[in-house]
Formats: C-alpha cells, structure tokens, sequence
C-alpha cells in the first residue's frame, strides 16, 4: 500500500469487498450530530451510503471493535447499529461471514423533497434561503421598452421545442462562443429547471445512477429520486468536481447520467479549471456516459473569466448544456433552453409536447430582446454581486469570525464552514432569530457532512446586514449550548 493510499484509503477493497473502516468513518461525515441515539443515525448513515450505491450488496461491513474505534464510540453503538440494520433487512449476518450488505438496493418513484426548504422562508424571516437576484437596470429598460411582432405574438401555437427564430438565435450564439450548434439542437423550456427534469426523465430509470457533485443544486436530486433513480455524490476540491474521482465512480457504478454544475457551481461558487473540464470531457465520450451541465451561472464571473461549455472540448462527447435567463436578467421570465444531439432533442420535444405543449411565445419574443444584450447584462449582474460579495465578506468578518470559506469567484453566493456542531441544527436556532438559512443537508446528493451554511449575497445591501448580523447573534446562541 503506498503513502497516498494510506492518507486516502478506499472505502471497499473491490478484490475482497471489505469495507475500510477509516474510509467509511469519513464518509460517514458528522454522523452524531442530529436526533436520536447514537445507534439509530449510524445506522442511517450506513444506509445512506448503500442507498447512493456507495456500499453495495456482498460488501462486508467492519467488524463491530474496529468500526467503534474508528468512529470514537462504544462497541455497544456499533451492536445496536448493525442489529437495527438486520431487523431492516439492510445487511446479512452469518456466523463466520460478519455483516454484509444485503439484496439489490433499488430506489422506487417517490416524492421530491429537498428543494422544498429553499421555498419555505418563515413569515416576517430574512429569506436568506434562495439566490434571485434582483432585475438589472439594464433588463428593466429592455423590458419597458419591449415591442414583440405581433405576427408572431399572435399564433394560436408553436413548436414544442421553441419559436424557430428564437432557436436559431441561441444556435447563433452558443456558436459565436465556440459551440457550434444548430438550430435543430436547441430546444426553448420554462426554465432550466424543465430542461434537466426532463432530460433525467428520459434517460433515468429505477434503480439508476446519477453522478453529481457531493454538493449541488436540489432540482438535480430530486428529479432523480422521482425517477426512482440515485444520486451519487462525487467529492470536490478548491477548483470543483476531481476528474479521478469521477472516472473512478464512472468505472464502478455504470451511471446513466451525469449531472455537474461546473462553472460558479451552486452552492460552492468553484469553477473547473480548463484541463478538469477537458479530462471530464474526454471521460464523457470515452464512457459513453451524458452529461448535462447546468451552465445558468457560468455568466455571473467576478474576474471578467467565462468558460466555455463541455461541450466545446469534445464535439462528439454526449454533452447536454443547459442554460436560461434567470440568473442574469429576469428570474421571473421562465425562458431556458438545452442543447443536445438531434436526436435526443426531438426525443425531449415529444416529451415536451405531452408536459405542457409548448413556451409562452410573448415570453420567448422578450427573451429574444434579452439575448441580443447577454454580455451587458450579465457584466452588470457580475459588477453587482461582486460588489455585494465585498460587503457580505465584511460582515462574516464581523459577525461571524469562526466560519471558513472560500471567497467564490463567480457565482451568486458563499460556502461557508462551520467550525463545529450541526449546520442543520444551527439553521433552526437562526430561524428563532428571523432569518432563513439553508445546511448541507438541502445540496447533499449522498451523505452529508452537516457542517456548511450557504448565504446567497443577492438581498439588497440593508437586508443582507441585518441577515447576517442576526446569523452572528444565533451562532453565539448556539455555540453555547453545544
């Protein structure tokens, strides 16, 4: 074993589908923070990870002694955790075998569920919860000023996939960025939140992969788990998603799709760096795998720096970028678009049909007059928000000392640590306090560690001071009684 494997070590030796125990302990995150005994939320983590096909059938969980030790609790924790394991049917126990994970694990359609906290501010709270930013001044006037053709405004209907002209614009554009594309590869949503439901209801099944940032957008995670399918998460560094990584889980769980938010990621604000998003690329038509990269962010840049999609690094990778308007000129228009092969995109069209038909065509004709000006409108976005960033970064300084994070250099909000406890346990002490904060529970795709905050900086300046301040008043409440 070398210095590397002993620092990093695997969480199952695939030749004997033994469990490391350090490996698992990690992944396991803060595991003790939360309800209930110590044994019960084990237990849930270790189903957690069967759950993300982390820990798969015939795996041989750790000896009850070795996990206790690496974990830091009792034997007796561990005994309980694994007999409430087997009551559930989770894992086997033979005498002489130790305990293996049990059966084939596949998820059922279900209900979606995390994307539910980022609307549930309470009344009279702070609604530090969602990341809209405010209309640019720039959109305002294009939007006063608005004047759709009435030939076209007036159709009784239109194409599932989208206004053609409004296709051939987008086709012009991705192309002009070094995208070659055609009309024919663009298909119009409501938003871009419609352009990854239903590119994961047609390539997403029961009992699925999905491989996804270990933190990343809900919309992603519960569009799977509606699906019936499963979110692997796949671990990050300062720069976003780690290539090696991916590939590793690539090779090992066989997913149908992958799913990144690449640029100014949400909730992280990382940005891959060029050879990253050439080696995932490059992994991407190797494997034969989609991808579908949410790039609504990617405009948003501090530093003036817009990448390029993935699907510019390989043509003949299976790239799927998705894109809207929301994030840099007008969150309430629901104007977004995919692009994606031919094939595939009359596919989704069909399937666009039976949803709803087709997109509002006054609103693609103003979607139109915001395109023509992308670049203003997304460096005035950028100017504001790095601004608001400068403040937001004064008042973690003031407010709350303790936290780490990693200044974003993109993006539309921060990542930050918590030095100690339950992020999801401090998020309910700061709602008594009046503001609505969202944890690592809400953008975990597999297990989570609990332990960040994420604070959009897009309220207004006097609103954004006072969330924070009431943030800094409930973490000293908090720390205090940990």
């Amino acid at each position: 074993m070398t210095t590397e494997d002993r620092a990093n070590p695997r969480l199952v030796d695939h030749r004997t589908a033994i469990v490391d125990s350090t490996a698992l302990a990690a992944r396991l995150g803060r595991w003790a923070q939360g309800d209930g005994t110590l044994s019960a939320r084990l237990a849930h983590g270790i189903r957690a990870l069967v759950a993300t096909g982390e820990l798969r059938p015939g795996d041989r969980l750790p000896a009850e002694r070795t996990l206790a030790a690496a974990t830091s609790v009792s034997r007796g924790t561990v005994v309980a955790a694994y007999a409430d394991l087997a009551e559930r049917g989770n894992v086997e126990r033979r005498q002489g075998s130790g305990t293996r994970i049990a059966g084939t694990l596949v998820s059922q359609p279900g209900r979606a569920g995390r994307g539910e906290a980022l609307f549930s501010s309470l009344p009279n709270a702070i609604d530090l919860l969602r990341s809209v930013p405010q209309i640019p001044q720039t959109a305002v006037e294009l939007i006063r000023n608005h004047k759709p053709r009435l030939d076209l405004a007036l159709l009784p209907e239109t194409d599932p996939a989208g206004l053609p002209m409004l296709r051939t614009q987008i086709a012009e554009m991705l192309t002009a960025e070094g995208t070659p594309t055609s009309p024919e590869q663009i298909l119009v949503t409501h938003g871009a939140q419609q352009a990854i439901s239903l590119v994961v209801n047609a390539l997403v099944g029961p009992g699925d992969v999905v491989l996804a940032e270990e933190v990343t957008w809900p919309g992603v995670t519960d569009s799977v788990s509606l699906r019936g399918g499963s979110v692997h998460g796949i671990p990050m560094g300062d720069d976003g998603l780690d290539p090696a990584a991916l590939e590793v889980a690539m090779a090992r769980l066989r997913p149908a799709l992958i799913a990144l938010n690449p640029h100014h990621q949400n909730p992280t604000g990382t940005r891959l760096p060029a050879p990253a998003r050439r080696r995932i690329a490059d992994l991407a038509a190797q494997y034969g795998v989609p991808i579908v990269e949410d790039r609504v962010l990617a405009g948003i840049s501090f530093d003036g720096v817009v990448p390029p999609p993935l699907a510019a690094e390989r043509p003949d990778a299976p790239v799927i970028v998705v894109e809207s308007v929301s994030k840099w000129a007008w969150a309430g228009l629901r104007i977004g678009w995919l692009r994606a092969d031919p094939v595939l995109v009359r596919r989704l069209r069909g399937a666009r049909q039976l949803a709803d038909q087709s997109t509002s065509v006054p609103a693609q004709l103003l979607a139109s007059d915001l395109l023509v000006h992308t670049a203003a409108l997304q460096r005035e976005v950028s100017l504001a928000h790095r601004g608001r960033l400068h403040l937001l970064l004064g008042l973690m300084k003031e407010h709350l000392p303790e936290w780490t994070f990693r200044a974003p250099s993109g993006g539309l909000s921060l990542w930050a640590q918590i030095p100690t406890g339950s992020a999801d346990a401090f998020a309910r002490v700061a709602a008594l306090h009046g503001v609505s904060v969202a944890g690592s529970a809400e953008f975990a795709a597999s297990t989570s560690p609990d332990d960040h905050i994420r604070i959009p900086f897009t309220p207004p300046d006097d609103i954004l001071t006072e969330g924070v301040r009431r943030l800094g008043a409930a973490w000293r409440e908090y720390r205090a009684g940990l």
